[in-house]
Formats: structure tokens, sequence, C-alpha cells
């Protein structure tokens, strides 16, 4: 293959220049059957054809509209539904049950509605001590509440059961006040003590 020179010279007669023509048409039909050197693309079609490559072709993608709906009304997406503000209650309401605090704040409100529970009376001679493997337990002021208590052991735990699920309460104990203790000191005597019990 011969590299392509211009021929044009400007000074050239004419027997000169049909011979010129006539050497020019022998060798474009020499390069004819050769492959010519692509052509040259320019950066931006480069960069499209790369950008095409990677993100795919744009008449192919969906369409936004067609994506938003897809998604479920809790995702939280600009301009959709899980955008729209929310009361404070029902926020702590997530945070409380997302972090497992909804068992122990039943508990505090369960210790702090007793006198709703018990009634005012009841409530005057009692009151809840602590809870501990789900057993509720209340200190009495004397044993003729803690036995009254004890008649009332159902209707306090169907109330708990119903206004207070998440506490977990399977069980009450009713504890009698505290008597003076006969077995230690310097007169105690071996046996099982006083039969009274101080209430």
């Amino acid at each position: 293959m011969f590299p392509l020179i211009s021929l044009r010279t400007p000074c050239a007669s004419p027997p000169e220049r049909l011979w010129m023509n006539r050497a020019m048409t022998e060798l474009g039909e020499a390069n004819a059957g050769v492959e010519q050197p692509a052509e040259p693309v320019s950066e931006t079609r480069s960069v499209y054809a790369r950008f095409k490559r990677v993100f795919g072709d744009a008449k192919s993608t969906t369409r936004p509209h067609a994506r938003r709906n897809r998604l479920s009304a809790g995702d939280s997406v600009p301009y959709g539904g899980g955008r729209d503000p929310k009361g404070i209650g029902s926020v702590v309401d997530g945070l409380t049950s997302d972090l497992g605090w909804a068992a122990s704040l039943a508990k505090s409100d369960l210790m702090l509605a007793w006198r709703e529970i018990a009634g005012e009376e009841t409530a005057e001679h009692s009151h809840p001590t602590e809870i501990t493997d789900s057993v509720l337990s209340i200190q009495c002021d004397s044993t003729a509440w803690a036995t009254q208590l004890r008649l009332m052991r159902t209707m306090i735990m169907t109330r708990i059961a119903v206004e207070y699920p998440d506490a977990g309460i399977e069980s009450i104990r009713f504890l009698a006040p505290d008597a003076p203790s006969w077995k230690r000191g310097s007169r105690s005597i071996p046996g099982r003590g006083p039969r009274d019990t101080y209430g």
C-alpha cells in the first residue's frame, strides 16, 4: 500500500494534470479493497457510550413514578407517604416497642396505678413493693388486710391482665407486716417461737 500523497502542484501543465488524474484514479482503485482506519470518535460520544454501558439505556429504565408506587406506604421517600408528620405519641410508642421498653413501662404504670386498680380504701392499707419473676408483691398494713386482698386476688388479676397486658404479671403475693423476730439475740430460745401474728 502506498501512502496517500497530495499530487497537486501549482505549476502543473495539462499533460501532467492528465497523468496525475490517472494516477489518482489507479491509486483510489488500489485502495478500494483496503480497510480504511476508523474515524476517530469524539470525546462527548465516548462519554455518552460509557454512561450508557454503566447506567443502561434511558428508554429501558422504569419511570420514577412507577418505582415510587412500588414502595410501601411506610418507606420514607421524598414527597411520599412516609414523610408525613406524625404525632409525638405515635413516635414515642414506636420507639418504645423498637427498643423493648414496653414491658418495663407497663410495670411502672402498674405500680403507679395501684390506687385505681385496688380501690381507694384498699390502697390506703396496701401498696405494691416489687415485681419479681412475673410476681407482683403487695405489702399490707395487717394480716386482716392481706387476707382480704387474697380473697380479691381473681378480680385484681383480671383487671391487671386487661389494663396492663405488657406487664406480664402471672401471680400476686400479699405480704403481712413484718413481726419482730425472736430467733436472734442473747435471750433467744430454741423452738418455733411465739405464735402471734402481731397483725
